[in-house]
C-alpha cells in the first residue's frame, strides 16, 4: 500500500482561456488556448485510503495532490449532456468477455449469426461475434518468439559460424547487420539462459540430496540434519537450505522451472505459427484465426486489465468504474506471450476500423519490426477512416527519439505519416521527482503525453481485480479520455481529439528523474511532446469550446 506524504507543490495547471476557437477545423493548424495559470497547492496531511488509492488515476491534481486525470470533475462537467455510443477496440492478448465488470459493455456484431460457421456479414471473418482472434487456437495460451529471435533464426542458415572473410562482397552488408542482430539477441536472452542454467543446477541439487537421504521429498529439517564430509554435497545442501529459507520448496521450484521452460521467446526452433496455420510473411494470406477472443484465462490477464481501465461498467456498483461510458468493447486478440507479428497487428487494426471502432488501444510494442510497412499502411488506413490509435510508449526506460519502438507513426522518428496516433508514457502517483514511472519510455518527439500507469487497479480474469503497472496501463487511461470526447463531441476528427488531449494536458513545473538515467534529472516538460499530464476535465472543456 503506497502512502502519500504531505508535500508543498507548485504546478502550472492547464486551464482553458475564454478566447478559444468555435470552429471544428483542425486545431493543429491554429492557435490553441493558453494554459499558464500557476497554482500553489497546500500540504496534504495523512495517508490516502486504500479505496482512494485504487482509483488514484481518476484523482485531481489540485484537490488531491495526485497527478490523476480529474475524472470525477470531468463527469460533473458532462452532467445533463448526451453522448453517442463509441466502439472501442482493444488489440491485446485474450480478454475475459465474461467478466462481471465487462460483460455488459461488449460490442457485438449484429450482422453475424453465432456459431453457424458462415460469414454472414461477408466481412471475411466467420462467426466474429465479439471480435477476432488472430492467434488461433480455442483458448490455448499463445507463446511466441521475440522478433529479434525470429530475425536471427531466419538469417542463421546464411551466416551462422561464418566470418567476414567467408562472405561475398554482395552479402557483406547483410552479414554486418546479422552480427548486430546476434549481439542484440545475446543482450536480450542472456538473463533467461542464466536463469535456466541456475534452475537446472537447483534440480541437480534436489536429485543428489534426495538420493543421499533416500527420500522422495525434502524438508528444511532434513537438510539441516545432514552431516557430510563431501564438499560437493555440502554445497548442494547449503544451496537448498538457502532456497527453503526464502520460503521456497521443491514444488515451487518445479512450478517456476516449468514456467521458464515454456518461455519460447529465445528459442530459434520454435514455430509459433503452427497453431495458427498461416504464412506470417505473406500479407495476402488472411484466412486464419477464429472468433474465440477470450484466450487462456489462466495466463492472459493483460488484455482484460487493459479493457477494464477503459470500459469497466460504471453503474453496477462492483469492481471499478472505467474511464468511459457510452462505449462498447470490441476485442481483437493479436498479442502473444512474446512479440506480436507485424501481419497480425496490421490486420487487427484494419479489422477494428472496418467494423466500426473509433478508438483503438494498442498496449504493446517491440524493438524490431521487419514488416513495418504493413503496419504503417494500416495506420494510414485508420487515419483515412477517422480512427484514433492510442499506443503505449513501452517499458524499457529509454528515449524512443533515439531507440526503436514499434509500432510508430514515424519511419524516421521525426516526420509522422499521419495525425491519428497518440503515444502515452506512464506516471506514478508521486507528485515529485519520482512522478515519471521508472520503467517508462519517453521522448520529446515520439511520446505525446503522460498518463497514470503505476499500480493501476482493474479487471483480471475470473471476476477478479488486480493492480498492474506499465505504459500498457497508461495508454487505456488516455484512450478512455479519447472515448469520452468522441462520445460527446462526435463531430471532432481523430486528429482533433489527439490534439485536444495534448493541448489541454496539465503542465507541471517539476524537475524529475529521467527513467533509466540513474539519478539524472530534467524538466518533466522535456519527456514528451506536450510535456504534460493528460486531463479528462480539461480535454472535455477544450472540446466543448471547439464545438460551441
Amino acid at each position: 500500500m503506497s502512502i502519500f506524504k504531505s508535500m508543498y507543490v507548485v504546478a502550472a495547471l492547464a486551464t482553458i482561456s475564454l478566447a478559444s476557437c468555435s470552429s471544428v477545423k483542425s486545431i493543429a493548424d491554429k492557435p490553441v488556448p493558453t494554459m499558464e495559470t500557476i497554482v500553489s497547492l497546500p500540504q496534504k496531511k495523512g495517508a490516502i485510503s486504500e479505496e482512494k488509492f485504487n482509483h488514484w488515476a481518476h484523482a485531481d491534481l489540485v484537490s488531491d495532490t495526485i497527478p490523476g486525470m480529474s475524472l470525477d470533475k470531468a463527469y460533473k462537467f458532462l452532467e445533463g449532456k448526451k453522448g453517442v455510443t463509441v466502439v472501442v477496440s482493444v488489440i491485446d492478448s485474450g480478454i475475459d468477455i465474461e467478466h462481471e465488470d465487462l460483460k455488459d459493455v461488449l460490442w457485438s456484431n449484429s450482422n453475424e449469426i453465432a456459431a453457424n460457421g458462415i460469414d454472414d456479414d461477408k466481412n471475411g471473418y466467420v462467426d466474429d461475434i465479439y471480435g477476432w482472434n488472430f492467434l488461433g487456437g480455442n483458448g490455448e495460451a499463445a507463446p511466441e518468439q521475440l522478433e529479434i529471435t525470429r530475425i536471427v533464426a531466419k538469417l542463421n542458415p546464411r551466416f551462422e559460424g561464418k566470418t567476414i572473410e567467408n562472405i561475398s562482397e554482395a552479402d557483406k552488408a547483410d552479414f554486418k547487420k546479422y552480427l548486430e542482430y546476434v549481439e542484440a539477441y545475446k543482450a536480450a536472452s542472456s538473463r533467461h539462459f542464466q536463469t535456466l542454467s541456475r534452475m537446472e543446477q537447483i534440480g541437480a541439487n534436489f536429485a543428489a540430496v534426495k538420493k543421499f537421504l533416500g527420500k522422495e521429498t525434502l524438508t528444511l529439517e532434513d537438510l539441516k540434519a545432514i552431516n557430510t564430509e563431501d564438499e560437493t554435497l555440502k554445497a548442494q545442501v547449503g544451496d537448498l537450505i538457502g532456497l527453503f529459507g526464502r520460503g521456497l520448496d521443491e514444488a515451487a521450484y518445479l512450478d517456476y522451472y516449468a514456467t521458464q521452460k515454456k518461455n519460447k521467446n529465445y528459442d530459434f526452433n520454435f514455430n509459433g505459427r503452427a497453431i495458427v496455420g498461416d504464412n506470417p510473411e505473406d500479407f495476402n494470406d488472411r484466412k486464419y484465426g477464429n472468433g474465440f477472443v477470450i484466450g487462456d484465462k489462466e495466463s492472459e490477464s493483460h488484455g482484460t486489465h487493459v479493457a477494464g481501465i477503459i470500459l469497466a461498467s460504471r453503474n453496477n456498483n462492483i469492481g471499478l468504474q472505467g474511464v468511459a461510458h457510452n462505449a462498447k468493447l470490441m476485442t481483437v486478440r493479436a498479442v502473444p506471450d512474446g512479440d506480436e507479428r507485424d501481419k497480425d497487428v496490421a490486420l487487427a487494426i484494419r479489422y477494428a476500423v472496418d467494423n466500426g471502432a473509433k478508438v483503438i488501444n494498442m498496449s504493446f510494442g517491440k524493438s524490431f519490426s521487419p514488416n513495418k510497412e504493413w503496419v504503417l499502411d494500416a495506420i494510414k488506413y485508420a487515419a483515412e477512416k477517422d480512427v484514433l490509435l492510442v499506443h503505449a510508449a513501452g517499458n524499457d526506460n529509454k528515449n524512443i527519439d533515439v531507440k526503436d519502438n514499434w509500432p510508430n507513426d514515424s519511419e524516421d522518428k521525426v516526420n509522422e505519416i499521419s495525425d491519428n496516433v497518440i503515444t502515452i508514457g506512464a506516471l506514478s502517483s508521486n507528485f515529485n521527482e519520482n512522478m515519471p514511472a521508472p520503467f517508462s519510455n519517453y521522448g520529446k518527439l515520439n511520446v505525446d503525453v503522460f498518463g497514470p500507469g503505476v499500480q493501476i487497479y482493474s479487471t483480471v480474469p475470473k471476476n477478479e481485480y488486480a493492480k498492474y503497472s506499465g505504459t500498457s496501463m497508461a495508454s487505456p487511461e488516455v484512450a478512455g479520455i479519447a472515448t469520452l470526447i468522441r462520445s460527446y463531441y462526435p463531430q471532432l476528427s481523430a486528429s482533433q481529439v489527439k490534439h485536444i488531449i495534448m493541448n489541454s494536458a496539465v503542465k507541471v513545473n517539476l524537475q524529475v528523474l529521467i527513467p533509466g538515467e540513474k539519478g539524472t534529472k530534467a524538466a518533466f516538460s522535456n519527456l514528451s511532446k506536450s510535456g504534460s499530464i493528460a486531463n479528462a476535465y480539461n480535454a472535455l472543456l477544450l472540446a466543448d469550446k471547439m464545438v460551441n
